[in-house]
C-alpha cells in the first residue's frame, strides 16, 4: 500500500485525507501550534520534524511515496523543509482573495511592512487578523489601538493597546459587520489566506467602505507543482500512482 504524508491542519488536508483513506495509508502531520485541533481521519502527528533533514529521515522511515504540503499559505518554514527534504513533492495551495470593483485595498510583502504602513497611516483603530503568533511585528505601535482575533491566547510581544477575542472560523457576513461596527475599527488587516472560512470579514469590510491592508503570501519553492484544489490534488496523486 502507498504511503501519502499531509503536512496541515487546514480544511484542505482534512478533505484529502478523507479522500485518500481506504486506497492507501494516509498520515497527516500536525504542527501543533493550536490546543484543539480538528484531527484529520488516518494516523495522525504532531509537531516538527527538525527541518528538512528531520523530514527527510521521518518519510524514509515510514515507507512515504508522496508529501503533500497542505499547510497553511504563510507556513514558510515547513514549505522550504517539505521542498528541501528529496522527497516527491506538490503543493496544495487554495487560491487567494482578490479585490472587488470599489474596494479599498493595499497589499504589503510581510508583517514588517504591514506594521509600517499603519504607523503612517491616520487609522487608530485597527481590527488585526494575521494570526497571534506575528503580534511581534507590531509590538512598537503604541499610539495604535488593536483587536487581535485568535484560536489560542495571545502572548508576547504585543502591542500595548490591545483587546482580544479567542474564536474559530467560519464567521459570518453579520456577525464580522457587527464586530467591526461595534469596536469602530478603521482597518482591517489579513493575511491573504485565501477560502471561504474567513472571507466574511472582507465582505463585512465591503459594505462598511473599510480599507483592507492585505498581506501577500510568500512564494512557493520553484519547481514544485502547485495544485488549487482538493480534486486537483487527487488528479496529481492518481498520476503518481496512488488512489
Amino acid at each position: 500500500m502507498r504511503t501519502v504524508l499531509i503536512l496541515g491542519g487546514t480544511g484542505e488536508a482534512r478533505r484529502l485525507a478523507e479522500a485518500l483513506t481506504g486506497g492507501c495509508r494516509v498520515i497527516s502531520s500536525l504542527a501543533g501550534r493550536v490546543a484543539d485541533p480538528a484531527l484529520p481521519p488516518g494516523e495522525v502527528r504532531v509537531g516538527g520534524f527538525g527541518g528538512p533533514a528531520g523530514l527527510a529521515a521521518y518519510a524514509r522511515a515510514e515507507a512515504v511515496d508522496v508529501v503533500v504540503d497542505a499547510t497553511h499559505p504563510f507556513a514558510a518554514g515547513m514549505s522550504a523543509s517539505a521542498a528541501a527534504a528529496g522527497v516527491p513533492l506538490v503543493v496544495l495551495r487554495r487560491p487567494g482573495w482578490i479585490a472587488g470593483e470599489g474596494d479599498e485595498w493595499h497589499r504589503v510583502q510581510d508583517l514588517d511592512a504591514a506594521a509600517a504602513f499603519i504607523a503612517a497611516s491616520p487609522y487608530e483603530r485597527v481590527f488585526l487578523t494575521t494570526g497571534r503568533q506575528g503580534l511581534g511585528a507590531f509590538a512598537a505601535l503604541t499610539d495604535r489601538w488593536f483587536l487581535v482575533r485568535s484560536v489560542d491566547p495571545v502572548a508576547p510581544p504585543h502591542p500595548p493597546r490591545l483587546a482580544s477575542i479567542l474564536d474559530r472560523g467560519p464567521f459570518t457576513v453579520d456577525g464580522e459587520t457587527a464586530l467591526l461596527t461595534s469596536y469602530d475599527i478603521q482597518l482591517l488587516v489579513t493575511k491573504d489566506s485565501g477560502g471561504p472560512m474567513t472571507a466574511a470579514k472582507l465582505d463585512a469590510a465591503r459594505s462598511l467602505r473599510l480599507p483592507v491592508l492585505m498581506v501577500d503570501r510568500p512564494p512557493v519553492t520553484p519547481g514544485v507543482p502547485v495544485v488549487a484544489s482538493v480534486t486537483d490534488a487527487l488528479t496529481h496523486l492518481r498520476g503518481l500512482g496512488i488512489s
